[in-house]
């Protein structure tokens, strides 16, 4: 049920559908997405409470972890949905209105940066690539030492030798990276992650994102699985395809190369 005073959740911006949304699909505070058409552009949008959704409840929610999560969950089925009948422009999340007036007035402020964007995601989708370098523990791996000077010995090996890994593994990135952007209309680089964002082992040297045309995903995704474990001490993680979230603007976290 909805309220007089609920707020406009706006997922996407698109074409016209040609296609109806799934009827049980559902967003964010478990309300199930419409389409708002205006000016030749449709916003996705669901109502969502004014209690949840003010502008001073998701800054705190920014701190509830667990909000966070099923809300960015919910984000992402909604567009994950629209991706498999249209080319979708993605919002951030939590991009509220307060009512289908102030969606409307969006394709009129911000038209044609919405149709641009669509231009470029029209018919592709989006990978995301990471590349993690194996970190050996250096307690584990000093053992035991006989002498001082024989621990301080270990320590300066395993500290050449890790610098040769983190250039091996800096070479191997570039060399990835530039295979995988012969293969893609447009690349997007990200700020590696740190271990504790990223909840995994290893070092973080290539974190970036690539727009594929929709009839080359597949061929994609091959081309990556078959590197996959092609490298010791190095691990290539692949993920999507999906909408092309990276691509909404032309400005990156490092940057876009685009052809």
């Amino acid at each position: 049920m909805t309220s007089m005073d609920d707020l406009r959740y706006v997922y996407a911006v698109c074409r016209p559908l040609t296609a109806p949304l799934q009827a049980e699909l559902v967003g964010a505070a478990g309300t199930r997405p419409r389409q708002l058409e205006h000016d030749g552009l449709v916003a996705v949008v669901a109502h969502v409470p004014e209690r949840d959704f003010a502008e001073a409840p998701p800054r705190a929610h920014l701190e509830d972890l667990e909000w966070l999560a099923v809300t960015a969950r919910a984000h992402q089925n909604v567009i994950a949905a629209l991706a498999t009948v249209t080319g979708p422009l993605p919002l951030r999340l939590a991009t509220v209105i307060r009512d289908d007036s102030g969606v409307r007035a969006m394709p009129e402020q911000e038209g044609a940066r919405f149709r641009a964007g669509l231009d470029r995601l029209a018919g592709r989708l989006e990978w995301g690539v990471k590349v993690y370098a194996d970190q050996a523990d250096p307690e584990k791996a000093t053992g035991s030492a006989a002498s001082g000077r024989d621990y301080l010995r270990r320590r300066r090996a395993e500290r050449t030798a890790g610098e040769a890994a983190l250039r091996r593994a800096e070479r191997f990135s570039q060399q990835l990276h530039e295979g995988l952007t012969g293969s893609s209309v447009a690349t997007r680089t990200h700020t590696p992650q740190s271990p504790e964002l990223a909840r995994t082992e290893g070092r973080n040297i290539l974190n970036a994102s690539y727009l594929v045309d929709r009839e080359a995903a597949e061929q994609f995704g091959e081309q990556v699985g078959a590197l996959k474990n092609g490298e010791p001490g190095l691990r290539v993680e692949l993920t999507g395809p999906w909408a092309g979230y990276s691509f909404t603007d032309m400005a990156g976290d490092n940057g876009e190369e685009a052809r």
